[in-house]
């Protein structure tokens, strides 16, 4: 049990690969477009499964992006809409804040939808100074995570 004055961190983030991308700008050009926004021109990630642990998500969570094997950024998960597909099937609408933050690079192994992933296990985002950085070759960036070094 916490203490009296300690904070409690009961949110839970997703992990999701960003398919088709293979950097951080890919994305970003992606959210750019028309067809990745939704009504209210916010960015949306449509996907088949609805969280479970929508309370958990909502109270602070994050999308977390892997682009070939590596998480480079997050989103703030801002609420989640329900979609209906041209197919009649109606799907989750995950909706982002607009602002990607770029992350500590952690490798991570391939896998299917997406996963939860645990506030302490997140990797830490990047200061303000480091995010400008022109970003390494992500061979490079897999390599140097790899050893422990960025």
């Amino acid at each position: 049990m916490a203490a009296v004055g300690d904070s409690v961190d009961n949110h839970v983030n997703l992990l999701k690969l960003c398919v088709g991308a293979e950097k951080v700008e890919d994305l970003l050009a992606w959210q750019a477009s028309p067809r990745a926004k939704g009504p209210d021109g916010l960015p949306r990630h449509v996907t088949r499964m609805w969280p479970k642990r929508e309370a958990q998500l909502l109270d602070g969570g994050s999308l977390y992006w892997v682009f070939k094997g590596l998480v480079l950024c997050r989103q703030r998960v801002l609420r989640l809409d329900e979609v209906l597909g041209a197919d009649g099937i109606t799907r989750c609408g995950i909706v982002l804040e607009p602002q990607v933050h770029r992350t500590r690079p952690m490798p991570k192994r391939p896998f299917q939808g997406w996963r939860y992933l645990q506030p302490g296990d997140a990797p830490e985002d990047l200061g303000e100074a480091r995010a400008e950085e022109t970003p390494l070759p992500p061979a490079l960036e897999a390599a140097l995570a790899d050893i422990g070094v960025r």
